[in-house]
């Protein structure tokens, strides 16, 4: 079924929530501001504008500043409030009667400050969810993003109804295109830059539109795990190594995160081992989630299968569970095996264990997991699981009393490889685990 024919059932999900969240809170509205232009510090030029999330979350509207959703438990239907006026300098949105515009009321106003007229007077029971407390305070709410309010929002936000799955989906297609034109791009010796360009050319979506900044990583590069620098010039002959591309499209405001790597025409055979090894964890760890497994479970899972792996190929001479317990694997996977995925890239919500906002604490040998949530049904999240080679963190291994368990000639023959990174997206349901990034194509 199409995202389309799933939306009137996702918005009663979503009026559900709210009505529920706001008799335990004694609210009789939730203001939902869209947000609002930024402009660049000592300049007229504007920031590129993002969407709040929360309002993203009832309906497909990413690029229109000062909009409104007002949600009364009194009202059968939502309200939005669209802003449309006469300013010719910029390009105005246009509603052009969609058909999810039939779940919702709908009032136009031409100017921003107008939204005050469609605001109760009394607002003690009227809660503010927005990035803008200042416009809050200007129309006189009270309440601004009151904790309870947005620790429900949050804690069911990871339960993705069909419509959500559908557009996680097709924001995963769009992305498989970009990979797939930066294969071939690949292939044929082009520059980091112009793997991004045939990555935003097969999506037709410019890095604005993105969900996160583009990784396009070559040789040493895919050791930095944030890289954004995309070298314009090509590789020269004989150094044709490795790529790491972690990039991701956008549907309807939601989110895909994809990461593939690829072994280089000058590569050694080992390399290209190592990729096909990384390549079967993912695939495992991504069948291996069950409904009520810990995160912090599946991440501790991965690190182990990656010890088992720094064993095989020689790099670390230590029994694997030992390695674990030493973080020496810390070392070759400084990050998470992964995070939710929805509304944002990094979808909130991943550390609580109640719709309070409860929050579960990391466990004591990976204190900085960003997610610790028991897993379930209907959500979605990536599995990454990495291997890199960052000098930074292997000089101070090299100044450890675990210094001696690592083959450094084997280190320094893979440290002009940078790293590794395979990532797929996955989709709990009860009885199966769906790997949309395989299912719909990528290998």
């Amino acid at each position: 079924m199409d995202y389309e024919a799933l939306f009137p059932a996702h918005v009663r999900e979503m009026k559900a929530r709210a009505d529920q969240v706001c008799e335990r809170e004694n609210l009789e509205l939730l203001a939902i501001h869209s947000g609002q232009i930024k402009r660049q510090f000592l300049d007229d030029m504007e920031y590129p504008f993002k969407v709040n999330p929360l309002f993203k979350a009832w309906c497909p509207l990413t690029t229109a500043p000062h909009c409104w959703l007002l949600i009364s438990p009194k009202q059968a239907r939502p309200t939005l409030v669209f802003l449309h006026s006469d300013d010719f300098w910029v390009s105005q949105t246009q509603l052009d009667n969609a058909p999810w515009l039939t779940m919702f009321h709908v009032e136009l106003i031409s100017r921003p400050d107008q939204i005050d007229r469609l605001l109760p007077y009394d607002k003690q029971h009227a809660a503010y969810l927005g990035e803008h407390p200042e416009v809050a305070q200007a129309l006189g709410f009270m309440q601004i993003n009151p904790e309870p309010v947005l620790s429900f929002l949050h804690y069911h936000r990871l339960f993705k109804t069909p419509y959500e799955q559908q557009c996680v989906r097709r924001a995963s297609e769009l992305a498989i295109r970009g990979h797939r034109a930066v294969a071939k791009a690949w292939q044929d010796q082009a520059s980091e830059f112009e793997c991004l360009q045939a990555f935003i050319g097969a999506t037709e979506q410019g890095e604005n539109d993105a969900p996160y900044p583009h990784i396009i990583a070559q040789n040493e590069h895919a050791a930095v795990l944030h890289y954004g620098d995309t070298l314009r010039h090509r590789l020269p002959a004989g150094l044709h190594r490795s790529l790491m591309i972690d990039a991701g499209a956008s549907w309807h405001g939601y989110a895909s995160d994809i990461s593939r790597s690829y072994a280089g025409r000058d590569a050694a055979d080992e390399f290209a081992e190592l990729i096909m090894a990384m390549d079967q964890i993912t695939q495992a760890l991504a069948q291996e989630i069950k409904p009520g497994m810990k995160f912090a479970e599946l991440h501790e899972r991965a690190h182990m299968q990656l010890a088992q792996i720094l064993f095989a190929f020689g790099i670390v001479r230590m029994d694997p569970e030992e390695m674990v317990r030493n973080q020496v694997t810390q070392v070759f996977m400084p990050h998470s095996i992964g995070h939710m995925l929805g509304l944002q890239v990094h979808d909130v919500g991943g550390t609580y264990a109640d719709e309070r906002g409860t929050v579960v604490p990391p466990p004591q040998h990976f204190p900085h997991l960003k997610t610790t949530r028991t897993l379930e049904p209907r959500m979605i999240l990536t599995v990454e699981p990495g291997l890199y080679f960052i000098d930074v963190l292997l000089n101070r291994l090299q100044d450890s009393d675990q210094a001696k368990v690592v083959d450094w000639k084997r280190v320094r023959q893979f440290q002009p490889y940078g790293g590794i990174r395979i990532e797929d997206n996955v989709l709990i349901h009860r009885d199966r685990n769906e790997n949309m990034t395989r299912e719909l194509g990528l290998s």
